[in-house]
């Protein structure tokens, strides 16, 4: 009995070295990755820790157990903006709290993924196609192709594919004829490591996809939503910053359209109505700019002929130099 007693004594003070742990964690921390850890062994989680060592920490547990910290720590201190994270411990999950760069933490995680093999009853987490090319296996292995309806032939006493075959599709389970014809071709298809599910900024959860955006893809998107306020804007003759210049535009067509209709007028509609008069007038005025514009084009060609005339000398007096003796 009193084994026992010690035993749950101890449990019970590493689960709250662990809640303890984790409210100095978010105390210390703004940002934080949720990442899933679905066929992560033991090994490859310490190599990741000992890569990310420095300004992030890796925080595994079961669910329950972070839950019941989280909410503590919401009790004890009233900080509402961490809530949001309780609703993303699902599944096989964990949290890296980080001061680095989200995007370079993420990169970083990236080369620890490894290669598995595609094991029965697994879920694929990608398509598994098999390309065309020489096995290396023998004529008496032909069945598992077979089996598999994946075209071969006998090439050089070898199994030779002739065309890629896509064998298992994402999301559907690893059949036994599956992972024994990929044992055999050692393919290992798929590979496993920490893949972050969610980010946690400051009280704001986002996509990691997010972290992929680039200074150009944020103006696109920013001109893009801008055109579209606009277009509402002006749609429903609703006053907008982003509408106002356009409006202002389209009233002044439409006064300026009145004053050339009607005998009303005022001194910018003066000037567009002795265009209509006179059309001689209007030419006269852009004459002006057009030759402006014609003449540096001429000058321009007639500096690049003087250019080529002198080029052209000074390789005709370079030549004669050759027969001075």
């Amino acid at each position: 009995m009193a084994v026992l007693k010690k035993a749950a004594k101890s449990k019970m003070e590493k689960k709250e070295r662990y809640s303890d742990k984790l409210k100095k964690l978010i105390d210390e921390y703004s940002k934080i990755l949720v990442v899933l850890a679905d066929n992560v062994g033991s090994n490859q989680l310490q190599q990741i820790r000992q890569g990310l060592r420095g300004d992030s920490v890796i925080l595994m547990g079961k669910n329950t157990l972070m839950k019941r910290a989280l909410k503590s720590y919401i009790q004890e201190t009233g900080n509402e903006t961490i809530r949001p994270l309780l609703d993303l411990l699902a599944g096989n999950v964990g949290l890296i709290f980080t001061k680095g760069d989200l995007k370079e933490v993420r990169e970083e995680l990236s080369k620890y993924r490894v290669g598995a093999p595609a094991r029965v009853g697994l879920i694929a987490p990608v398509d598994v196609v098999i390309p065309p090319g020489n096995t290396g296996l023998d004529p008496s292995q032909t069945s598992f192709f077979q089996v598999l309806n994946i075209p071969t032939k006998i090439n050089k006493g070898t199994v030779e594919i002739i065309t890629p075959v896509e064998i298992i599709e994402k999301g559907d389970k690893v059949g036994s004829s599956e992972a024994m014809l990929l044992a055999k071709l050692a393919v290992k298809p798929f590979s496993y490591g920490l893949v972050v599910e969610k980010v946690f900024e400051d009280g704001s959860v986002y996509d990691p996809q997010v972290l992929d955006l680039t200074e150009d893809d944020l103006t696109e998107k920013f001109a893009s939503g801008l055109a579209n306020v606009t277009a509402l804007a002006l749609s429903i003759s609703f006053p907008t910053l982003a509408a106002a210049p356009h409006m202002f535009i389209n009233g002044y067509k439409n006064v300026l359209a009145v004053a050339v209709a009607t005998d009303y007028t005022f001194p910018q509609a003066e000037e567009v109505k002795e265009f209509l008069k006179d059309p001689s007038k209007f030419i006269a005025a852009v004459a002006p700019v057009a030759s402006f514009t014609s003449g540096d084009a001429s000058a321009g060609a007639s500096k690049e002929e003087e250019k080529k005339e002198d080029s052209e000398s000074d390789e005709d007096n370079n030549m004669l130099g050759l027969f001075d003796d």
